[in-house]
């Protein structure tokens, strides 16, 4: 038992650090963000709104985990869910993008993927998930294939997310 709790302090004290150079990298630059996460479930909106301060930045976020949220919100081409899925590197950089347009932020970041234990397809299996960071330069986008539970595929996307954040902050 005592392993465990080390275990899950290490883990919280690790992405606690990624999240601490996240805020103070955009505070320092004064950058704005803006999250549009599915999988996830608001987990990096929720991690960053745990950073006292953090409405200096995160201007707001949409847990966007319809097709129907994507499509009429995030205005993400029905066409776009149909011929590449929800589950995308062309869906996660368009929520990226379009909600940093939509919210008029300097960075967006999109999260889309499955984290379990159902809706795997023969060709998306569980802990499939695709990660944007957009700003009006510079896109990283990321496709990450994450083994675990659901908690920890949506732990793993929140990092991962803050990760690839940081890079271009």
């Amino acid at each position: 038992m005592l392993l465990l709790v080390k275990i899950f302090v290490l883990a919280y004290n690790t992405n606690m650090k990624i999240t601490l150079k996240v805020a103070k990298s955009l505070r320092a630059n004064k950058k704005t963000l803006s999250l549009a996460e599915s999988c996830s479930g608001g987990l990096l909106s929720h991690t960053l709104t745990n950073i006292p301060g953090s409405s200096n930045f995160l201007k707001g976020s949409v847990v966007a985990y319809s097709n129907e949220i994507k499509t009429t919100f995030l205005k993400i081409p029905k066409k776009d869910i149909i011929n590449y899925g929800a589950v995308s590197l062309q869906v996660a950089k368009k929520m990226a993008k379009n909600i940093r347009k939509l919210f008029k932020t300097d960075f967006g970041v999109g999260i889309t993927g499955i984290a379990g234990p159902g809706g795997a397809t023969k060709n998306k299996q569980v802990g499939l998930v695709f990660i944007s960071v957009d700003s009006k330069k510079n896109n990283l986008l990321r496709k990450f294939n994450f083994k675990g539970s659901r908690t920890k595929i949506k732990e793993l996307a929140a990092q991962n997310a803050l990760k690839m954040l940081y890079q271009l902050v």
